[in-house]
């Protein structure tokens, strides 16, 4: 089982997780929280554990940090779905790992007793095939939100849309690769590990 939770990517001086959204989550449950390596400019990524987070959370962080924010939500590892929030209110979402994706939310069948003896069938081919087109078909709205997103936290000039659209099709083990990915490539800089030698 891949991991099951929340991507948080916002922009602080302070540590994210002492904004006021989640003063209500209990002292056990932000020990679960990891904090991934911060990118330059106060960037950072916390993972939260499935269950931790909630919707109205996004818009909460976005006006304490007065910077956009997003947060994808990851099932299993596999897949995840991004929703980018910026200080104007404007909203983009993409999906991550169309193709698992896809067969995850194909149409099932009204009448079917038992998953197990639809999958790999013709029909479940071609409802996937179905559903992804039907993804397919917002990756350019999705990649044009994503880098009106960036280009409203101040990055600039570097991320191109058809790039951005290529790696929204792409496939990988694992979503949060992807959605770290997708920060590099909207022209985020790119987390550092700090030296300790002396």
């Amino acid at each position: 089982m891949g991991f099951s939770g929340h991507l948080v990517f916002a922009r602080s001086r302070r540590p994210l997780l002492e904004a006021p959204v989640f003063g209500g989550i209990g002292q056990e449950l932000k020990d679960t929280v990891d904090a991934w390596l911060p990118r330059p400019g106060g960037w950072q990524t916390l993972r939260f554990d499935h269950g931790i987070w909630a919707d109205g959370y996004l818009s909460a962080l976005v006006v304490w940090t007065g910077a956009p924010a997003c947060v994808a939500e990851v099932s299993d590892g596999d897949i995840a779905f991004v929703t980018g929030l910026g200080t104007d209110g404007q909203r983009w979402q993409a999906w991550l790992n169309l193709d698992k994706a896809a067969a995850l939310f194909a149409e099932e069948p009204e009448d079917l007793d038992d998953v197990s003896l639809w999958v790999g069938t013709p029909e479940f081919d071609e409802a996937v095939r179905r559903k992804r087109a039907e993804l397919e078909a917002h990756v350019p709205a999705g990649a044009e939100g994503a880098l009106a997103w960036a280009a409203s936290a101040g990055i600039t000039g570097t991320g191109e849309q058809p790039r951005i659209e290529t790696l929204l099709r792409s496939r990988e083990t694992f979503a949060e690769d992807l959605f770290s990915a997708l920060l590099d490539e909207l022209g985020f800089p790119r987390a550092t590990r700090v030296s300790s030698g002396t």
